[in-house]
């Protein structure tokens, strides 16, 4: 239902009215902003609108002003410093002492903190062309890592401290690459230029107590000018290929030098080897011949024949030829055992054959000879046996 809906018996609901049906409206914003204004100029002891003062409001209210200006100063001045830096304080612009990391407090207005990163390393790099010794240009480019060791010295020896070093570097790089030649700069002699510079590079600046430490110089790139770089490159490649055919070949003669090593003592234990069995063997016949010469000396014919048996059974041991001397006879038999038996292994099926033992037995094997290869063969097997015989003989 509305507030001052028709046919509520004059009871109307309006919020602007009290309980007791007087019209109450809204409130007046001026006066309450005028009301509490009086309330304010009263702390601070201004007259209010009636022309009373309030002295020890006033002197409260200040208090408390000043209470809160104090904690909040005091609360402004907390700040952190983290675990990689180094603060400086500055109290009034002059350096005054080093906050190490954690929660700290400064004066605030009076103290000013300046953090230094001690951990972070930092590069700077110089390049540029330089003359060399031997009065040739090249383009060198260096790169020099460092960290912060000193925060007050770092921020307070000179104006700059990086562009300091940055200058230091180019110095120690310009002298080092004039007193080099060109040829070292670019192949051979590179390591040499860095440890040069570095060194170089820690004398100048080791008055200056720049605060910092050097922690690596890298030697990124030396080329020659554009104008000329094809006929240097040339002139590497051929150095590049001087190394390699020097290293092939010294690996060739390692690999050759322990065969022939090898070899060399082989054959030398080869020729001692031989040298030994010889000398054994000759002493062998020299012992044997000792102990056969007083037999010899004792029964001359036997022993003569003796050796002549011994000496025929180990030539014709390793023959296939038989010689048969038929006895009261001037012909000596040549049997070719090595064809019968060729030719008769197949009917045989390899029976080996038996020898004859008497002159009957000899007869009929020649008959069976002339019936098998014919005289002829016979005949011509009688003369070659007595070329043997006489080439046996000599």
């Amino acid at each position: 239902m509305a507030w001052n809906e028709p046919g509520n018996n004059g009871n109307d609901k309006d919020p602007w009215k009290n309980k007791g049906g007087k019209e109450q409206g809204p409130p007046n914003l001026d006066e309450v902003f005028r009301k509490y204004g009086d309330k304010f100029n009263g702390m601070f002891g201004g007259s209010t609108k009636s022309g009373n003062s309030n002295g020890g409001l006033s002197g409260a209210a200040f208090g408390f002003v000043l209470i809160i200006a104090i904690v909040v100063w005091a609360l402004s001045g907390i700040y952190t410093v983290k675990e990689a830096e180094r603060g400086v304080i500055l109290r009034f612009g002059q350096f005054h002492d080093i906050a190490l990391p954690g929660l700290r407090w400064k004066m605030t207005f009076v103290d000013r903190i300046v953090p230094v990163d001690v951990e972070a390393v930092r590069s700077l790099s110089a390049s540029g062309f330089m003359l060399t010794e031997d009065e040739n240009v090249v383009s060198v480019e260096f790169v020099v890592q460092y960290r912060v060791t000193d925060p007050r010295n770092y921020l307070f020896s000179v104006t700059d401290a990086d562009h300091s070093l940055q200058q230091s570097l180019d110095s120690a790089l310009r002298y080092v690459v004039g007193h080099a030649r060109m040829d070292q700069i670019l192949t051979r002699g590179r390591e040499v230029i860095r440890q040069q510079t570095w060194e170089e590079l820690n004398k100048i600046i080791e008055p200056y107590n720049l605060g910092l430490v050097l922690t690596d110089v890298n030697f990124k790139d030396a080329r020659p000018p554009l104008e000329v770089k094809d006929a240097f490159d040339d002139a590497i490649a051929a150095q590049e290929d001087e190394q390699r055919f020097i290293r092939e070949a010294e690996a060739y003669a390692r690999e050759i030098e322990p065969r022939a090593r090898g070899q060399v003592t082989r054959m030398t234990q080869e020729a001692e080897g031989y040298k030994e069995r010889v000398t054994l063997e000759a002493q062998g016949e020299i012992a044997r011949f000792e102990k056969l010469l007083p037999q010899y000396q004792a029964a001359k014919e036997v022993t003569r024949k003796r050796l002549y048996i011994e000496a025929m059974e180990s030539v014709l041991s390793n023959s296939s030829k038989v010689l048969i001397d038929v006895k009261g006879g001037n012909n000596m038999m040549y049997l070719p055992l090595d064809k019968i038996m060729q030719q008769t292994q197949g009917s045989t099926n390899n029976t080996p054959m038996q020898l004859p033992n008497s002159t009957t037995d000899i007869q009929n094997l020649r008959t069976q000879m002339n019936n098998t290869v014919g005289n002829s063969q016979v005949n011509s097997a009688t003369d070659r046996l007595k070329g043997d015989r006489y080439s046996n003989g000599r």
